[in-house]
């Protein structure tokens, strides 16, 4: 089935979602390079419901959500264009996988009839093989621009002696001694505070003996500290500061993605982007959707969906809208605001970000003072004087 109708619904929609559960996965302090996970059982799960919620918004002709002229039952993969993170043991990707599954289930519809009159339907009951692009970390900063990122790390380094950081620190230390007989190795440092929840949590998932053993409210607490400080690294007090990167280098494709489908030639209706937690913190903040809904401003649950919707206007405009979905604890989408407003017309969208934006493996290098890694060898900075901020005295 195709919806035809085109005085109503959206145009198209620009969907981030997180990977579901996965296995540990421990991030470096000093620098959040990262080690590999695996997605679990649980996880494929969850990005299925996941899809299956986005069918139930986007292809489903009795919602208001309905996208227009898009196939419904099988899939066109000329309508979807999918990437992920394919690095870190592929739990991006294989999140992404599951996610499709639900979103173009498999379909005897999908079916095809060969020249000799025979019909075929895909394996394991029409399923439905669409196409995800996977970026590897050495590929293109786009997704993890925060690794190798000199000026990144600057930035901890100032967030680690911080008043902020030593005053919540002081505030967590009676909680992190209470904790210590609970981690195991890990360190209970609180500049190590995402790694203490991340062994709770998945300990508390996996481990019956600790599920019974952990105290009541341990879980919430390591949660509440370690939402702190992800919102304090991923977050800056300037639009285009570098807490802001995760999102700063994602932009630039969600903003193409949108403009590209006001066009009549465009035949893309959902772009998809499946990555990690952390571009969720920086966009909330950089569109200042935090000041309306401070609630959001933590680390979004396993398989949360932002979804940038794409709209027309009676006056003609392109419009477009931000909802949130956390996980599997909201059974719906709730409305955002962005700049104060539930929708801002694309061109103010452009206007409000495209600048903060960091657009290409170039600019990159330049805004991460990064000249050997992750393809930066290949330019020329010996005689740029802004390098290294000389010139600038700005030095992250």
């Amino acid at each position: 089935m195709v919806n035809t109708t085109t005085t109503a619904g959206l145009i198209g929609v620009v969907l981030l979602a997180r990977h579901g559960d996965r296995t540990g996965y421990y991030q470096d302090p000093a620098t959040y390079n990262s080690t590999q996970a695996y997605i679990t059982p649980l996880g494929e799960q969850q990005e299925y419901e996941l899809g299956s919620f986005l069918r139930d918004t986007y292809l489903n002709c009795d919602s208001p959500s309905f996208i227009q002229n898009i196939s419904t039952d099988v899939a066109n993969i000329n309508q979807l264009a999918v990437r992920a993170d394919a690095g870190g043991g592929n739990v991006i990707l294989n999140s992404a996988y599951a996610l499709l599954q639900g979103l173009y289930p498999s379909t005897k519809k999908s079916e095809i009839t060969l020249a000799n009159g025979t019909t075929v339907v895909p394996p394991l009951g029409g399923y439905q093989y669409i196409p995800v692009e996977s970026l590897e970390f050495w590929q293109s900063p786009s997704l993890t621009s925060w690794m190798d990122c000199e000026y990144f790390v600057d930035h901890l380094d100032r967030i680690y002696v911080s008043s902020a950081f030593l005053n919540m620190s002081s505030r967590a230390a009676p909680f992190l001694t209470a904790l210590k007989p609970y981690l195991g190795s890990v360190s209970n440092n609180f500049t190590n505070m995402w790694n203490i929840y991340d062994h709770v949590n998945v300990q508390y998932t996996y481990n019956k003996t600790y599920y019974e053993n952990l105290p009541p409210t341990f879980l919430q607490q390591a949660r509440y500290y370690s939402d702190w400080l992800q919102r304090t690294i991923f977050t800056d007090s300037v639009q285009n500061g570098v807490g802001q990167i995760p999102i700063r280098t994602l932009l630039p494709e969600v903003i193409w993605a949108l403009g590209n489908m006001t066009k009549p030639s465009n035949q893309v209706k959902i772009n998809i982007q499946e990555i990690d937690y952390k571009p969720f913190i920086s966009l909330f903040n950089v569109t200042n959707a935090t000041v309306t809904d401070p609630e959001i401003a933590g680390t979004v649950n396993y398989a949360s969906v932002v979804a940038l919707e794409l709209s027309q206007n009676s006056q003609g405009q392109h419009e477009v809208s931000m909802k949130f979905k956390n996980g599997t604890q909201d059974s719906q989408f709730r409305q955002l605001k962005m700049f104060g407003n539930t929708s801002i017309t694309l061109d103010s969208f452009i206007h409000q970000l495209f600048w903060t934006t960091i657009n290409s493996t170039v600019n990159w290098c330049f805004s991460c003072n990064q000249t050997i890694y992750r393809g930066c060898s290949v330019f020329n900075f010996s005689n740029d004087p802004f390098l290294h901020g000389y010139g600038t005295g700005y030095t992250g």
